[in-house]
């Protein structure tokens, strides 16, 4: 089946928690929030085969100047198909005009990023304060 895609920000927590766990999130294990996480996102693009959530990225913005896309995730049995690069071209085709977009990269994945057409920022550093793990 051919993957679709939606900029729909209302999921089934179900969907949502299959989704991050698939990846080994633990944001999986706030399925609650993620429904509205989601809901109050900037925007959303997610991925479909049928009625299955394989992929979803979602932006926080203010709306003039700054995109910060916060999740990128995608089913491991659906990773090297395109879909990880389609959601992230959307996104930066839909905030073409920002000055700044921002994420922050696991160190396994700066290589795509990079492919993606972002750039590791020199004399920066990511800071958190959170109790998630991943």
């Amino acid at each position: 089946m051919a993957i679709t895609y939606s900029h729909d920000k209302e999921f089934d927590r179900t969907a949502l928690q299959g989704l991050f766990l698939s990846v080994g999130w633990s944001s999986g294990d706030y399925p609650d929030e993620l429904v509205a996480a989601m809901r109050n996102s900037h925007r959303v693009v997610s991925a479909w085969d049928g009625g299955t959530l394989v992929g979803l990225i979602n932006s926080l913005s203010d709306g003039v100047m700054t995109a910060y896309f916060h999740y990128l995730l995608v089913r491991p049995e659906y990773q090297s198909r395109g879909i990880g690069n389609h959601l992230v071209t959307t996104m930066l085709e839909e905030y073409r005009d920002y000055a700044r977009k921002v994420l922050i990269a696991y160190d396994a994945e700066v290589g795509f990023y990079e492919h993606c057409g972002f750039e590791i920022g020199q004399g920066k550093s990511p800071m958190f304060v959170t109790c998630l793990t991943t």
